[in-house]
């Protein structure tokens, strides 16, 4: 048994006295996403492995890799005791999409002299570069641009730090802010930040945009972990009244 193994090779090693300071067993409870699709929870599938901790009182479960599960889903892993939630590479490509977005939209506003050709920037860079992502993307170069650019797993996230597509975003960023973005364009391109500026909940300032585009990311498992937040599901957190973390 995995606790029994972890046990063993810590006794090797002289370390039994930090056993209490472990806090979770991480457990793949059969959620999983690859680049172009998502395995939803099913939580009859995992009657037996919720077990596993019954003579454990002092660890908890994490669950691995559930971005892009729906609050429901979430929400019943919360009810299921996976107290901790752990999501990555979902924030990322909320970012990315929101990013994106904000490009379409400089498209339609700027000539093409003064755009900031992010989607462009951060492509040739993953081509000079494809350490992080060469050995996961497969197929056709067609089928290998559509996953540099979309993908759930999303190996872009290994590039935001680059020098050129920093500048790139910085300026799509001041580019966006020396104008009024027309309602219109954002309906179009970032609807449900549309529906939030038109309630007045919203700035429709770029950075804002793009941030709340990520808390859009988050706000399932405020659903899945505030039962409270359940009839209110714009609040968002990072820790629940039930121990529930995201990480």
């Amino acid at each position: 048994m995995t606790l029994d193994r972890h046990r063993a090779a810590f006794a090797e090693v002289g370390l039994t006295d930090i056993w209490p300071r472990i806090v979770a067993l991480v457990v793949q409870p059969a959620v999983e996403f690859d680049h172009l699709q998502v395995i939803d929870y099913r939580r009859d599938g995992t009657a037996r492995l919720r077990t596993v901790l019954n003579d454990e009182p002092g660890l908890i479960f994490e669950a691995h890799s559930t971005d892009y599960q729906d609050q429901d889903r979430l929400a019943e892993l919360v009810e299921d005791h996976w107290a901790i939630l752990k999501v990555g590479p979902g924030l990322t490509f909320a970012m990315r999409e929101a990013l994106f977005a904000l490009a379409k939209i400089e498209d339609e506003l700027l000539p093409a002299t003064e755009r900031s050709n992010l989607i462009d920037v951060i492509d040739r860079q993953m081509l000079a570069h494809p350490e992080y992502w060469q050995s996961y993307y497969e197929g056709t170069a067609s089928d290998q641009q559509i996953a540099r650019r979309f993908s759930y797993s999303d190996r872009m996230r290994y590039y935001w730090p680059d020098a050129s597509i920093e500048a790139a975003t910085n300026a799509l960023y001041r580019n966006l802010s020396k104008q009024d973005i027309p309602l219109p364009l954002i309906s179009q391109f970032l609807p449900d930040q549309y529906a939030r500026v038109r309630a007045g909940s919203l700035a429709s300032e770029p950075r804002a945009l793009v941030v709340d585009k990520i808390r859009d990311a988050l706000r399932p498992y405020a659903y899945a972990c505030f039962p409270e937040v359940r009839e209110h599901t714009t609040t968002t957190t990072s820790t629940t009244s039930n121990g529930a973390l995201l990480v």
